[in-house]
């Protein structure tokens, strides 16, 4: 059996590329994502890949030649695709969100994949305020002051017209609860918390109470191998129609509050606690809306014996260990070989010395021994491209967010976790060469690369057409210094004891990273001051323009 899954390399996905490469039933597996995960690491390597674009940037045309193309010879299409952010930009989420699911619906009928099992959520019902729990009856209206309910009961309406045209291709709704999981631990920071949260704090005290939200009934979760094992038992038993998936324990404030071992809970006022939250969200402090707080308030409690009597499905995991597995991957800040799913912080980098070792002493005490090199200029030469450096990784982090509707996303994120893995190299060299950094400088730099978003390039109100073409060649100029940083480094690289081989490898890297930006200027200069063309025009159906 050929199975196609789109959105493969978020938690999900994640999770059911290793439940379909453990069953035996599965012969070959399609992997469709926008980004591409590292192709040779597990779960991703067990699979065929292809990079997408279902609506963010392409046009419908376009999106359905690919697609079509792309499923034409599967068994079953798995459909994960679905964004959470930038909560600011709806039009974005509903092109992605509900008409990427019909664009996937219509491509999965042209080329005639006999099931499609999608990811609907506990958030397309509508409110209940009880504690009993609701089967698949319940009806999907959504919560209205939740994009991602709305979105959800939307993609719901897609499908019951998807549905009546075409009577003969099964479709399955999973309609999940939370879903927790050590890998997803970062993304989930970053999603809804943001990346400034010190979670990691976890690991050293726990709060004296909890607060909660009053109106607060309890909480379902699911781990996300359990959700994929229903992924893949809907694939196997192809069984039609809307499957509850969640786990037995719902959380209850009692139990939300023993994560933290003490049990303690304060009761909040509903509107205190969203009234907090949509001010943090709107100063940027927080990540997630005071949407996501009405939806956890108001959906029903799921009763998932239908998943358990026609899927064959049982949870393996609690709620409650479900929860605990995810606080502590937040704190180790863990995560996987994707973007989406990319860790908190980058591998530690190792130094390579001449003796192809990788300890500090060697190194720093090598550089000591040749007089010919002046320490202290190069530890002030070091200490200025790791300010530039700071920004740099800012900035292409920025870029990468903020043109997320544009053909360049893909590769300015693919390029942006490159850089940011890159600068804690550089801080890392500094060390082990005994330099003296400087923190003040880099904080500075920090906050300036900040500072300079406020420019309007023209327009206040939204983005300038001018703004990629602006950022591509800052960025394009930071590459071409740190370029000449590593050939400095290679040419100096015996004097210090060093292996000149690695510096040579990130010099080839900066070469790729430039060519790159090359093209994300030119696909930039070619629409930017020109009126008969758009540089944010998702409709245009150009080809995404990808980094290798």
């Amino acid at each position: 059996m050929r199975v196609a899954v789109i959105g493969a390399t978020g938690n999900v996905g994640t999770a059911v590329l290793d439940v379909l490469g453990r069953t035996s039933d599965i012969t070959s597996v399609l992997g469709i994502s926008r980004r591409m995960p590292d192709t040779e690491a597990e779960p991703y390597s067990g699979c065929e890949w292809r990079s997408i674009d279902i609506a963010a940037a392409s046009s419908q045309d376009t999106a359905h030649r690919d697609l079509t193309e792309a499923l034409t010879g599967a068994d079953a299409v798995i459909h994960l695709a679905w964004l959470i952010q930038p909560n600011s930009d709806r039009g974005l989420l509903r092109r992605v969100n509900v008409d990427g699911t019909a664009r996937v619906a219509a491509a999965v009928a042209a080329a005639g994949v006999p099931h499609l099992v999608v990811a609907s959520s506990v958030g397309a019902y509508s409110p209940d305020d009880s504690m009993d729990k609701r089967d698949e009856a319940w009806p999907t209206e959504g919560i209205r002051s939740s994009h991602y309910s709305v979105d959800k009961a939307a993609q719901e309406r897609v499908l019951d017209d998807f549905c009546a045209d075409h009577p003969e291709i099964t479709v399955t709704r999973l309609r999940p609860a939370l879903i927790f999981g050590a890998p997803a631990a970062s993304e989930i920071q970053r999603y809804f918390l943001g990346t400034w949260m010190p979670v990691q704090l976890l690991r050293a005290g726990r709060l004296p109470f909890l607060p909660l939200p009053a109106g607060l009934r309890g909480v379902q979760a699911v781990h996300s191998t359990d959700v994929a094992r229903a992924y893949v038992a809907s694939v196997l038993r192809r069984r039609s129609g809307a499957f509850n998936i969640c786990a037995d324990d719902v959380l209850h404030p009692k139990d939300l509050a023993e994560l933290l071992d003490h049990g303690r809970h304060i009761p909040v006022p509903n509107g205190a606690v969203r009234a907090a939250l949509s001010m943090g969200h709107s100063s940027s402090l927080v990540a997630a809306d005071e949407g996501w707080l009405d939806m956890g308030l108001n959906v029903p409690l799921m009763d998932n014996g239908r998943a358990r009597r026609e899927l064959g499905w049982d949870p393996e995991y609690s709620a409650m260990d479900s929860a605990r597995e995810l606080l502590k991957g937040m704190a180790d800040g863990e995560g996987a070989a994707s973007l989406p799913l990319r860790p908190r912080d980058p591998e530690q980098p190792q130094l390579r010395t001449t003796d192809d070792t990788s300890t500090g002493h060697e190194a720093s005490d090598a550089g000591g021994e040749h007089s010919e090199v002046d320490m202290d200029l190069l530890g002030l030469y070091l200490s200025d491209h790791l300010t530039g450096a700071t920004a740099g990784a800012e900035r292409i982090e920025r870029m990468a967010a903020d043109f997320v509707d544009t053909p360049v996303f893909a590769a300015l994120s693919e390029l942006a976790a490159e850089i940011r893995g890159e600068h804690p190299y550089v801080r890392h060299l500094i060390g082990e060469l005994g330099l003296r950094r400087r923190p003040v400088a880099e904080a500075l730099s920090w906050v300036g690369e900040r500072v300079g978003r406020l420019k309007s390039n023209g327009s206040l109100l939204k983005r300038s057409p001018m703004t990629l073409v602006f950022e591509a060649e800052l960025m394009r100029s930071a590459v071409i210094g740190k370029l000449g940083m590593w050939q400095t480094l290679e040419g100096n690289a015996e004097a210090l004891g060093l292996d000149a081989e690695q510096f040579r490898g990130l010099a080839q890297k900066a070469e790729h990273q430039r060519e790159v930006l090359d093209t994300v200027h030119s696909y930039a200069r070619s629409r930017a001051f020109r009126r008969d063309r758009a540089v944010y025009d998702q409709a245009s159906g150009v080809s995404p323009v990808r980094g290798d």
